[in-house]
C-alpha cells in the first residue's frame, strides 16, 4: 500500500504564493508519474501538473507561467510552487502518483492523497 501526504495549503491573497508538498511512503518499486490535480466547488477534478520520473511534465494551460512542478525522486516527493495566485485557483489540490508495485510483474496503480485546501481571497 502507498500513502500520499500533502502539505502547504492555506489562505493567500491574490497575487501571493504557496508551495505544496506531497510525500509518498509505503511499499513500492518506483513512482512513474507524480503530480497534482485540483477540484473547485461544483466542478470536475482537473489536471494541474504532473511529472514523470525522467522530468517530463504536463501542465495545464491555465497555470502555465505561474505554477512550477518539481520532484525529488530520492525522497519520493513532489512539489508545486504556485505564484501569482488568482481567486480562480481556489480549490482542493490532490496529489496523485502512478506507482510500480514492489512485486515484479504486477500492474501499475494510481493513488491519491486526501487533498489540501487552497483559498485565494482578499
Amino acid at each position: 500500500q502507498v500513502q500520499l501526504v500533502e502539505s502547504g495549503g492555506g489562505l493567500v491573497q491574490p497575487g501571493g504564493s504557496l508551495r505544496l508538498s506531497c510525500a509518498a511512503s509505503g511499499s513500492f518499486s518506483s513512482i512513474n508519474v507524480m503530480g497534482w490535480y485540483r477540484q473547485a466547488p461544483g466542478k470536475q477534478r482537473e489536471l494541474v501538473a504532473v511529472m514523470d520520473s525522467g522530468g517530463s511534465t504536463n501542465t495545464a494551460d491555465s497555470v502555465k507561467g505561474r505554477f512550477t512542478i518539481s520532484r525529488d525522486n530520492a525522497k519520493n516527493t513532489v512539489y508545486l510552487q504556485m505564484n501569482s495566485l488568482k481567486p480562480e485557483d481556489t480549490a482542493v489540490y490532490y496529489c496523485t502518483a502512478l506507482v510500480r508495485p514492489a512485486t515484479p510483474g504486477k500492474a501499475l496503480n494510481t493513488y491519491w492523497g486526501q487533498g489540501t485546501q487552497v483559498t485565494v481571497s482578499s
